[in-house]
């Protein structure tokens, strides 16, 4: 039906069906304006109900004038996520989606709409629109103090954006699944930029110093010291009970995590909602049994429940610690130390140490919990990554032979004549053989390790290979032990070859 206004105008009216929220009958409207000279434009209202008819028939047009909040109200009943989850959604659509969109119908909700809504949100989370006003540090009268301060804009941080996103596209999705609407029009929405990494663990003197300060306290102590061995989340650290360790094994398996909101605290699966195993090293497996022990015999019990935390501030370990104040005990500790630092840093130390050691992407990803096969665990630890295959590629090189030819001071290639020496007096031969007598002789004790290839190479004026060449001829003749990412360790002399087995073992590679 097309009606014309007293104006000229001209609005069109289509039957739309049962609007689904209010019962009443629904229609789709729109007004063409009339021409310059005031008359109406009926050719342009025809094309109208055509494009509206379209709509309708390809089942694209809203089917309902219902308003955003009625679409969240509804949204907010039947969405199932953990209460911290819910918790944030609730924040952002009270804070923001409701005052900004919450009376705009659904019909109406297009792309510059939401481009509108993002920019506001991107310049100021107050959306003062630039007027200025003072902040006050608590609603209703009260005495100001430096706290109430003049607004300074401020726009949404990444995490919040993608909250409110994460709530629209949701709510959208359901509008859509419901008939309300034809069209997700939250699916306009631009995305946003990818999540920067940037893990700042803490440096290898720096975990020195906060380990030595944690087992001031014997309780703290064991935590952190947990914290950096497994790189697990703090929430899982709190949940940690007896029966998860398995001191046969030396594994430590991760079922659940503790989740707080406010004060109140709660056990949940994993962020992954996987359990996961992980291997512990011998010391560590000692401290938890002494540590058992020790809280047993404060408990004044033989043996602590195999359910008690290992972690609790009751002596029987029936509760659970708090994930809030394990995160600011390890805040004021650091502090004191003088670095602001949160506990999930050493998370990232316990990853990064890993990588550095050489150990594989999967088994960092299934020692920390992420998911994907270690994609997670490439994203967030590129950088260290790239550290170790940097140094990957020199420890290939340095296992070549050396090179006919060398870089002249120009940086071109000149080719080099070899000198020629007896066989006997290749110098990764002579290094062996003065590693050698200073094992045997006992200047280099059993578990004493060998200085770094890289101070033999510049001791003895030589490549990086040759000396690592050297260390090679040393293990072959049972004189160390090597192992990947560490120094070469003096094993017991007793087992030593004579002198010439260790020059003579490429005389009988040869033979």
């Amino acid at each position: 039906m097309i009606e014309t206004l007293p104006s000229g105008s001209l609005r069109v009216r289509i039957k739309a069906g049962i609007d689904p929220v209010t019962k009443k009958e629904h229609h789709l409207t729109e007004v063409v304006s009339a021409l310059p000279d005031g008359r109406s434009d009926w050719d342009q209202a025809e094309k109208v109900r055509t494009k509206l008819l379209n709509q309708l028939d390809e089942r694209r047009a809203p089917k309902t004038r219902a308003t955003l909040n009625q679409l969240l109200d509804k949204h907010f009943e039947l969405l199932k996520v953990e209460p911290k989850t819910m918790e944030g959604y609730e924040s952002v659509t009270r804070n923001h989606i409701r005052p900004l969109l919450g009376d705009q119908p659904l019909s109406k909700i297009d792309g510059n709409i939401l481009d509108s809504f993002y920019a506001v949100l991107r310049t100021c989370r107050a959306h003062c629109g630039g007027r200025k006003f003072v902040e006050h540090r608590k609603q209703g009268e009260h005495q100001c103090t430096k706290k109430c301060r003049p607004h300074e804009c401020k726009g949404l941080g990444v995490g919040s954006l993608r909250k409110i996103q994460a709530v629209l596209s949701g709510a959208g999705k359901r509008a859509k699944r419901w008939g309300w609407v034809g069209v997700n029009p939250f699916e306009l929405t631009e995305s946003l930029p990818g999540a920067q990494s940037n893990p700042q663990p803490p440096s290898v003197e720096q975990a020195a110093r906060i380990a030595t300060e944690a087992w001031r306290d014997l309780d703290w102590g064991m935590l952190v010291w947990l914290a950096f061995i497994t790189g697990a989340r703090r929430g899982e650290l709190c949940a940690l009970a007896w029966d998860r360790l398995d001191f046969s094994s030396r594994v430590l398996t991760i079922r659940s995590s503790i989740a707080q909101s406010g004060a109140k605290t709660w056990e949940k699966e994993t962020k992954t909602h996987q359990q996961r195993r992980i291997s512990l090293d011998e010391r560590t497996v000692a401290l938890l049994r002494s540590y058992r022990e020790h809280c047993a015999e404060r408990a004044g019990l033989k043996a602590m429940p195999a359910a008690a935390r290992i972690f609790s501030l009751k002596p029987d370990g029936s509760t659970w610690l708090k994930p809030d104040s394990v995160s600011q005990r390890y805040a004021r500790m650091c502090a004191r130390l003088g670095w602001d630092m949160n506990i999930h840093q050493l998370r990232h130390y316990s990853a990064t140490e890993l990588i550095a050691a050489g150990t594989d992407i999967r088994t960092v990803a299934g020692r920390l919990g992420h998911g994907g096969g270690g994609t997670t665990t490439l994203r967030v630890y590129s950088a260290w990554v790239a550290e170790a295959d940097d140094r990957a590629s020199g420890t290939l090189a340095g296992r070549l032979p050396d090179l006919p030819v060398a870089l002249s001071a120009e940086g071109k290639l000149a080719p080099v004549t070899p000198v020629a020496a007896p066989e006997d007096e290749s110098p990764y031969k002579g290094i062996a053989k003065d590693l050698q007598g200073a094992i045997v002789s006992g200047v280099l004790a059993p578990g004493q390790q060998l200085p770094t290839v890289a101070d033999l190479a510049k001791r003895y004026a030589v490549s990086f290979g040759t000396a690592q060449r050297a260390i090679a001829q040393l293990r072959v003749a049972g004189l160390v032990s090597v192992s990947r990412g560490k120094r070469a360790v003096v094993v017991d002399p007793a087992a030593a070859a004579e002198p010439a087995k260790v020059v003579g073992l490429d005389d009988r590679r040869r033979r």
